[in-house]
């Protein structure tokens, strides 16, 4: 991918990030902007646009992020109460990165899916 995909710079040590796990195919680290006590991000170190582009091209490296997500969790203690994986995909999705990435999420009740009723 060209230099303006963020996370792309991440997995290239262009720009600095707070990782705490990292594989030959995944990065995970901390967002910036933290919605939950935990809050990591865990993507593909190739570039794939969003989980469905992933899913379909590679599902190896798909089974390979949620392996790396479900190994975060437990590093960090998440397993017991339970954390939440989300993919955002799509202007609807809310993705805002366009790089495929789990949120992991978790160290406090979460609430609800969504913040209000859709129906």
């Amino acid at each position: 991918m060209g230099s303006d995909c963020l996370f792309c710079r991440i997995v290239a040590g262009e720009i600095p990030a707070t990782v705490v796990r990292e594989t030959d195919t995944t990065l995970a680290f901390r967002d910036i902007g933290p919605k939950a006590p935990v809050h990591v991000l865990v993507i593909p170190k190739e570039h794939y646009a969003d989980v469905a582009t992933l899913a379909q091209g590679d599902p190896a490296l798909a089974a390979d992020v949620l392996a790396t997500s479900a190994a975060v969790a437990e590093d960090e203690g998440l397993l017991g109460d339970g954390f939440r994986l989300m993919f955002n995909t799509g202007a609807y999705g809310g993705q805002e990165v366009f790089h495929v990435h789990a949120h992991l999420l978790g160290g406090a009740p979460l609430g609800p899916m969504l913040a209000r009723d859709l129906a």
